[in-house]
């Protein structure tokens, strides 16, 4: 007996858009996407060794308020996947207006983004970094693949904020928010 209707066969979307077999072109839809403004972070983890890693990351949101959840998501292909794959714990570090620099710093390939950054280990010495308007120190629960990315869901164990401006992100440039 089945739980509910019968749906007709329908095209998987992930694997439609990775297979080349959409009638979107993925540029345009880039661009599209970035109408949407968000917020700029920076995800943090430690590896095996305790040595720190991070990325810009503007695809972070609130899944859950009761239990604490948060999401974000990672291109299949970063040379970060294992690090983050294999951490207990990562760090959302929100980023405020006059942190932009910090943003291109962590979104550039590098192993030394952490010299000259000002920083503190988290839970499971997930990097939280100073003068964030908010840090997330959460416990890896679940990832999920979607597409090309892998989605991290996050139960926030603590936090911690003030009420610096933050940095946005939309259309390929930083900017602030004003209010009408």
């Amino acid at each position: 007996m089945a739980d509910g209707p019968e749906l007709p066969d329908t095209p998987d979307p992930a694997r439609e858009l990775a297979s080349g077999e959409s009638a979107l072109d993925p540029r345009d839809f880039r661009n599209a996407l970035g109408t949407y403004a968000t917020g700029v972070t920076i995800i943090t983890a430690a590896d095996e060794e305790g040595k720190p890693h991070g990325l810009t990351c503007n695809s972070f949101a609130s899944v859950s308020l009761n239990p604490p959840l948060v999401l974000w998501s990672l291109v299949i292909y970063s040379r970060n996947m294992r690090v983050f794959q294999n951490a207990s714990h990562f760090a959302v570090n929100v980023l405020g207006t006059s942190q932009h620099g910090l943003a291109d710093k962590f979104a550039q390939p590098s192993s030394r983004k952490f010299e000259g950054t000002d920083w503190k280990p988290g839970l499971g010495g997930a990097p939280l970094l100073a003068d964030s308007v908010a840090n997330f120190e959460c416990r890896t629960v679940d990832r999920y693949y979607g597409g090309d990315h892998v989605i991290f869901l996050g139960a926030v164990e603590a936090y911690s904020y003030n009420r610096d401006e933050a940095l946005l992100f939309s259309r390929g440039k930083y900017g602030r928010f004003v209010g009408g």
